[in-house]
């Protein structure tokens, strides 16, 4: 089962028909039909590890000052408690807490899933990120739910490569990319098309253009939950690419 990195971006694209929900809508026709699918959303960053484990997560609506519209979306997917357990089995070297009724499906993850898989009939689950940990940290845990491909979980992780919101031009989508925000994401997508990991986990370090590219670790962090899945000869390629606002890259990674 491949991994996808997905940029979510901004939640009214969970009710626009545009060129990144379409995108969307076509991934998850060319995907492999998943068991089950693993989220890892930007939205649940946390001072923990945690995994839902109910079987009916609810839909969160974590945000404010949209359309009524986007409210009443309701992503009615099942959850999969099976899965949970297997996830905290796998990441075994730290403590997992398996969340029966607090959180649920954010927006980080509906609003991608209700393109892809609109008849919501794919079980999911949200880990959380451990807001309290380096970014190393979280790949290398990642890499510890790689099996989880051989038993058809699409792992996907939920952010974007370039979000920065002081930078946004609020009301102007169709923008072009800043020039440090274009730089960053040809330079990442150069070296993820190499498999050249080691320097978008210290992306931190990375001078200018990443600084201003993630100037936050949650958004960015997800990206490092689906690289760590890269096997070698992984095909790799971009199936959504592109800028909104100016400062929010859009682009999605699939690998395998």
């Amino acid at each position: 089962m491949p991994a996808v990195f997905v940029g979510h971006g901004n939640p009214m694209n969970a009710i626009l028909d545009n060129g990144f929900s379409r995108a969307w809508k076509n991934l998850g026709r060319e995907l492999p039909k998943p068991q089950a699918i693993l989220c890892i959303s930007a939205h649940w960053y946390t001072p923990e590890v945690a995994v839902t484990a109910m079987a009916w997560p609810r839909t969160i609506h974590d945000f404010g000052g949209f359309p009524r519209g986007l409210f009443e979306v309701e992503y009615q997917a099942p959850g999969s408690p099976e899965l949970a357990e297997r996830v905290r089995d796998l990441l075994n070297t730290t403590h997992v807490r398996l969340d029966y009724e607090e959180w649920g499906l954010d927006h980080g993850t509906w609003s991608v899933l209700c393109h892809m898989y609109p008849e919501a009939e794919v079980p999911v689950v949200q880990l959380s990120i451990d807001e309290t940990r380096p970014a190393e940290w979280h790949y290398e845990l990642a890499a510890r739910l790689e099996s989880l491909r051989d038993e058809r979980v699409l792992i996907m992780g939920s952010g974007n490569l370039v979000h920065n919101l002081h930078a946004y031009a609020w009301g102007r989508r169709d923008v072009p990319a800043l020039d440090w925000a274009e730089r960053f994401d040809l330079e990442a997508r150069t070296l993820i098309a190499k498999g050249r990991h080691e320097p978008l986990i210290a992306y931190e370090r990375m001078g200018y253009d990443a600084a201003l590219s993630a100037p936050t670790p949650d958004h960015y962090l997800p990206l490092l939950y689906v690289l760590a899945q890269q096997r070698p000869g992984d095909a790799v390629s971009f199936p959504v690419r592109g800028f909104d606002g100016g400062s929010v890259s859009m682009l999605s990674i699939r690998i395998g």
